[in-house]
């Protein structure tokens, strides 16, 4: 049986930039799918473009492919849809793509801006093959030029972190990010809190240095992670 009235999760949230660019680079992912695959499903408008891309080439070929989603916004789009979906510990992707904030010649990444950094870095962890798909703007010559490096943190150590922040290196600002359509905080899907940090230069072992403060839940820092480069346009 299915909802009679339900959310319609196939209307982006805001404006979505370079949409022509982000579309062509979702059909070339789309072209990706092999039937019967599990694939990763990031957050954000470029991911939202090729989560359509995909159901559209799935329905086109009569393919069929379970989806993960990283978000409530993308879960409830797999749904609107009428995607079959999975969570991570029920299965694991034969691939994964998302979008990204910034990313260097280093192949270092910011990411979290949606506030879903926890579940993305879980996705990219888990998926043996990553596709990570930006535009031009999003390729910097250092990270942190353009967008604040996102911290998840227990709401309870928010004080604690912010006085242990006080010395770190390169650090120039530290805000709590304020919620767009509600008074107060962001709060993420965890129950969390998320806090912006603006760095003049964001040192290798900056996620490092970070994860190791109680409280700490995740960064939007990722280091070390193998993934192809799309670029969008």
């Amino acid at each position: 049986m299915q909802w009679k009235n339900r959310p319609n999760g196939l209307t982006w949230s805001g404006v979505i930039k370079n949409e022509e660019a982000k579309r062509a680079a979702a059909a070339r992912l789309a072209a990706e799918l092999q039937d019967g695959q599990t694939v990763g499903i990031g957050s954000g408008s470029t991911s939202f473009l090729t989560l359509q891309a995909l159901a559209a080439r799935a329905e086109k070929e009569n393919l069929s492919f379970t989806a993960i989603p990283t978000s409530i916004e993308v879960a409830n789009a797999c749904a609107s849809l009428g995607l079959r979906t999975a969570t991570l510990n029920e299965a694991r992707p034969d691939w994964c793509f998302d979008g990204a904030d910034e990313v260097d010649d280093r192949k270092r990444l910011i990411k979290g801006r949606g506030g879903a950094l926890y579940q993305e870095k879980l996705m990219m962890a888990a998926a043996p093959k990553v596709f990570i798909v930006v535009d031009q703007s999003k390729i910097v010559e250092r990270l942190g030029m353009n967008f604040a490096a996102p911290v998840e943190i227990d709401p309870a150590a928010l004080s604690l972190i912010y006085e242990k922040l006080e010395d770190f290196p390169g650090l120039q600002e530290v805000t709590l990010r304020a919620a767009g359509g509600k008074d107060g905080p962001v709060i993420t899907e965890r129950g969390n809190l998320i806090i912006d940090l603006r760095f003049s230069e964001i040192a290798d072992d900056a996620h490092a240095r970070l994860k190791q403060m109680s409280g700490v839940v995740e960064t939007g820092l990722f280091f070390g992670y193998d993934f192809e480069l799309v670029l969008a346009g």
